[in-house]
């Protein structure tokens, strides 16, 4: 026998074999993975983000335009009411106070001789005048009585009478007119411009102690200071905000929902929260309160749930973007099995159960799932054995070696 036709022999001898190897292989059950219904508690986990917000929080604002010399606190500490937290620069409204403190007392000096009746020398010499005036009319009064003695006795002149009567009228008229000058030394409209200028210097007075009142700004409510970034140097106009002071025992955590889920919360279920920020950490409270609209978030249609969250840290600080789950529903003792033995075949959702070494199509209804497991409501008994993925496509009456896990 030459060599070709013993090389053409093994060939067709182990096509042979492999061919009854096929044979023997394909007729041999498909082994399969399967895992048992079972009872045990479940919740119904639903998973979606959100964003935290104090409980209770007031803004600090600045109440007038400055320059921060100094800032006398930090982010997240703990403050109380009326504990400053910045300075602003004072020697403005320092200077404004002198200023008018200067002007209430030359204010108050010039009222004081008002009340006196005028400038001292002034009205001495006023009084001086009348004094001599009164004396020289006084005497020129006795003249003119003297001569008109003497005219009645022919010893004087006529002429000589008139004169003296001429002088003592001269006189009555400087003593009208001094007086005159006396009473206008200091007159009504006068005090009341004193007055008016007092009041003016107390009014800028009290301005500028105001402002230098305001060059501190407090925190409004004890809390802790979360929301400040300010640094020294920084200026400020009025109403421009310093920083927000909340209480973090406990916050408040809106919890943004699909639209298609909004029926499966309810208040009082139970959250849990974690944040990236810090992981491995847990913050744990309940719904209170539920959406009224639906609105659109990005590409999602969601309702605002808002959530009370205890936070006896304070650790978790507003403004947060965090992660939610909200237990929806608490099934305590349910028939469960894994999520992915489920499928689909059509309409109809169901399982291949185990049946005496073949496979049968079982139709199922289903109730609430967590994040594993799902809820069998009808169509399996504990126990039942109901096959996991495999990469073959299993049919109806297959014939199957099962492996449990």
């Amino acid at each position: 026998m030459t060599r070709g036709r013993v090389f053409l022999a093994l060939i067709v001898v182990a096509a042979g074999f492999l061919v009854a190897w096929l044979i023997s292989r394909k007729s041999q059950p498909l082994e399969v993975e399967f895992t048992r219904v079972s009872r045990e508690a479940i919740i119904s986990m639903l998973s979606t983000n959100g964003k935290v917000e104090p409980g209770e929080w007031m803004p600090a604002r600045a109440e007038r335009a400055g320059v921060i010399t100094r800032v006398l606190v930090s982010r997240g500490q703990q403050v109380r009411k009326g504990q400053p937290l910045v300075e602003l620069d004072r020697r403005v409204p320092e200077a404004e106070l002198s200023k008018a403190q200067a002007a209430i007392q030359q204010a108050r000096s010039e009222e004081q001789v008002l009340d006196q009746g005028g400038r001292i020398s002034e009205r001495q010499q006023v009084e001086a005048d009348l004094a001599r005036a009164r004396l020289d009319l006084d005497v020129a009064q006795k003249q003119v009585q003297g001569l008109e003695r003497l005219v009645a006795k022919q010893a004087a002149t006529r002429v000589e009478l008139d004169a003296a009567k001429q002088q003592a009228e001269q006189l009555q008229l400087r003593i009208k007119a001094l007086e005159e000058h006396k009473a206008a030394l200091v007159t009504g409209a006068d005090k009341e411009i004193a007055k008016s200028k007092i009041q003016e210097a107390q009014a800028a007075a009290q301005i500028a102690r105001t402002n230098l009142d305001l060059s501190v700004v407090p925190s409004p409510m004890d809390g802790v200071l979360y929301d400040f970034d300010l640094k020294q140097g920084a200026f400020v106009n009025p109403g421009d905000l310093i920083g927000r002071v909340g209480k973090l025992d406990r916050v408040r955590v809106t919890v943004y929902v699909d639209e298609p889920d909004l029926g499966r919360v309810r208040t009082g279920e139970a959250v849990v929260i974690t944040w990236d920020a810090m992981p491995g950490h847990q913050w744990k409270g309940e719904v209170d309160k539920l959406p009224t609209q639906v609105i659109k978030l990005d590409t999602r249609q969601v309702g605002e749930v808002g959530c009370i969250i205890q936070n006896p840290d304070r650790d978790l600080l507003p403004n947060a973007n965090i992660t939610a789950e909200i237990q929806a529903t608490v099934a305590a003792d349910a028939l469960v099995l894994p999520k992915e033995v489920i499928r689909r075949k059509g309409a109809e959702t169901g399982v291949y159960l185990l049946n005496g070494g073949r496979v049968n199509w079982r139709r199922i209804s289903t109730g609430i799932s967590s994040y594993t497991k799902t809820q069998v409501l009808s169509g399996l008994n504990p126990g039942d054995a109901v096959a996991l993925p495999t990469e073959r496509t299993l049919k109806e009456g297959l014939k199957v070696e099962p492996v449990f896990q």
